[in-house]
């Protein structure tokens, strides 16, 4: 019976996850080559061909993904084994913009659980401010938040966040009439950045709808009230970028960022793991 290292197989799982060996070096705080190297003796053991990379794109091969379900299997069950006696369970208490919340937040926990399936997450999702307030009150362990105009300095950056003119697939603009929008509202520093961009390309808008967070905006966006001002990454199914279509200026992106304040190596860990998936999606 040929034995398999583990740590390979976690490495080969996490690649599944994160198409990126870069990624997957982050989330366990190693090197792209040392990953690389536990992947490479990996399928020298298992005799098959496991990963193929292209400069652009990393995915499983057909004897990958026959393989990946009882990777998984492996990996969860060294998880629980190690966690029988050992293990505590810990609280980790995070903030996440609204803003930042999209569809891809099923894969963001799954990465979370699967690192550390004895991690109690509470997630607190509301705008960038109230979450910086919170974390500088010392009641979240760590905010990923979109940059703010202040004067701090610390701070992990994880990803540019690019914001878009989102609208339902089937969307018609009326050209004699101003363009419909969905935001969040006055307090909302991507909507002022919107609107200038509006007013300085002299295109006419009109507010009509309000809603706090990703969701909402993406849920009017795609019933066809308005085109809704939201991060790319964000936007639901079957919704496009309309900007293009109706010639309406490119919006900017802003940085998006990891505060924390968490020391233990646990959580610190869990952390890594987040920050990756969050990279990932930010490419898509």
């Amino acid at each position: 019976m040929k034995s398999l290292d583990l740590e390979a197989v976690q490495a080969f799982v996490l690649i599944a996850d994160l198409r990126s060996f870069t990624r997957a070096a982050q989330a366990i705080d190693s090197t792209q080559a040392a990953v690389s190297l536990k992947i490479k003796r990996l399928e020298e053991r298992m005799g098959r061909r496991l990963v193929e990379r292209t400069p652009r794109l990393v995915r499983l091969s057909a004897e990958g993904l026959a393989f990946i379900d009882a990777a998984r299997d492996l990996v969860s069950s060294h998880e629980r084994a190690v966690r029988a006696f050992t293990t505590p369970r810990r609280r980790l208490v995070i903030g996440i913009s609204h803003l930042m919340v999209g569809p891809d937040l099923p894969a963001l926990l799954r990465s979370m659980n699967q690192h550390d399936g004895s991690l109690v997450i509470e997630l607190r999702v509301a705008g960038s401010r109230e979450i910086l307030r919170s974390f500088d009150e010392g009641t979240l362990d760590a905010a990923i938040v979109l940059r703010q105009d202040d004067d701090r300095r610390t701070g992990e950056t994880l990803f540019h966040e690019r914001f878009a003119w989102i609208a339902s697939a089937d969307w018609l603009h009326q050209h004699n009439g101003p363009l419909r929008l969905a935001t969040q509202g006055e307090t909302c520093s991507v909507r002022a950045m919107a609107l200038r961009t509006l007013d300085e390309a002299g295109i006419a808008w009109t507010e009509v709808f309000i809603g706090k967070g990703a969701a909402v905006l993406g849920a009017a966006a795609a019933a066809g009230l308005a085109v809704a001002v939201m991060a790319r990454r964000a936007a639901p199914a079957g919704t496009v970028d309309v900007g293009p279509k109706l010639s309406l200026p490119v919006l900017g992106s802003t940085d998006a960022v990891l505060y924390s304040t968490v020391s233990d190596t646990r959580s610190r860990a869990a952390l890594k793991t987040l920050a990756a998936t969050l990279r990932k999606a930010s490419l898509k």
